[in-house]
């Protein structure tokens, strides 16, 4: 079986992320390729976009929040993601269960006593008027009937697995902030999420598998896991074996890809990417080690943005009154500076509405 080394495996993620060279598609196709990208941070989309889509535009993408075409909610590892609406529609169900155990895993002493199907049923007819309505105003609306847990629990338990909802705009519109609120995703989309196949059988988890591998292959069943946070998908992975081709990393681990999926030569140059907090081409693997070192591991979850040099994160960055500040976390080369400052000047331009470039690298 052929090894795939860890730079090989890097210019295989590049490409699928779309990252080795700006991709010439409409916004919501890149999107819907990525399937999704994390957007706790509201503003973070947009950079991920940026770095990924030639000429991004950030009014279009604010634009398809607005019409519906795309939405931030709940999904993958219970973290809210920016997805499109067909995706949304078509994969919620899978994800009802794992959703519901992780907030058990925070709540479940809380939310022991609590009937968890009578409660959705309550919080859908608090929703049921249509008005938008935060976190804390829905938990207080039946704080009343299930006083015990407290509003955090009940209002996690009820957006974040209970009832799909979304967040409106103008959340998450391009330089906009704006506080969290929600309505049923059935009322903002005008129907209700696809249900599970009455038969048993698992064609969204088959979808997942091989969406996932188009975005983040090759990779192994615990990559596809720790970014989908579903446990149930070896059997979606069983299914479809015969279509896939496999490889081994270095530590002797079976990866699984598409077989005409984009596989670059190793030594492929690698443009210098400035990369958003939480982005997924860093937390879709249980394996990060293909992206970044793990000295630095820790940099993923704890919302820092970094910069990729020669494919690897090299660098965080933040902006200070309107200049990219860029820390290097070991020595760059003249040349790999020089690159880092372009692309620099490049996103202050972006952030700022070209009103500054400036970029100062520690």
């Amino acid at each position: 079986m052929t090894v795939l080394d860890t730079r090989a495996l890097n210019r295989a993620t590049l490409a699928r992320q779309l990252l080795l060279d700006h991709a010439d598609v409409p916004v919501l196709d890149a999107v819907a390729h990525l399937c999704g990208l994390q957007a706790q941070e509201p503003q973070e989309p947009f950079i991920g976009l940026w770095s990924r889509v030639r000429g991004f535009d950030p009014a279009v993408l604010s634009d398809l929040l607005t019409r519906r075409r795309v939405v931030r909610t709940h999904l993958m590892r219970r973290t809210v993601h920016l997805l499109t609406a067909a995706d949304v529609l078509a994969w919620r169900a899978r994800h009802d269960a794992m959703l519901r155990q992780r907030v058990l895993g925070v709540y479940r002493r809380e939310l022991a006593a609590v009937d968890l199907d009578e409660l959705a049923a309550a919080g859908r007819a608090v929703l049921a008027d249509g008005a938008p309505r935060s976190l804390g105003e829905l938990a207080r609306a039946l704080a009343e009937r299930w006083p015990a847990p407290g509003p955090r629990a009940l209002g996690e338990v009820l957006i974040a697995a209970l009832i799909p909802v979304v967040q409106l705009p103008p959340r998450g519109l391009w330089r906009t902030r704006a506080g969290v609120r929600m309505v049923p995703l059935s009322s903002w989309l005008g129907r209700e999420a696809d249900p599970p196949p009455p038969d048993g059988t698992d064609p969204v988890g088959v979808t997942l598998v091989r969406r996932y591998l188009a975005a983040y292959g090759p990779a192994a069943t615990a990559d596809l896991r720790a970014w989908s946070g579903l446990s149930g998908l070896p059997a979606a992975v069983s299914a479809i074996r015969d279509e896939l081709v496999t490889f081994r990393d270095e530590r002797g681990r079976e990866l699984l890809d598409l077989p005409g999926a984009p596989r670059p030569d190793p030594d492929t140059p690698a443009p210098v990417r400035f990369l958003p907090a939480f982005d997924n081409a860093i937390l879709g693997y249980h394996d990060r080690s293909r992206i970044i070192d793990h000295a630095h591991r820790g940099l993923s979850v704890a919302g820092e943005r970094v910069v990729l040099v020669d494919g690897r994160v090299a660098a965080t960055w933040t902006v200070d009154a309107g200049t990219v500040v860029v820390q290097p976390l070991g020595a760059l080369s003249r040349a790999e500076r020089t690159a880092v400052a372009e692309q620099g000047r490049a996103l202050a331009s972006f952030l700022s509405d070209q009103d500054s470039d400036r970029v100062r690298i520690g």
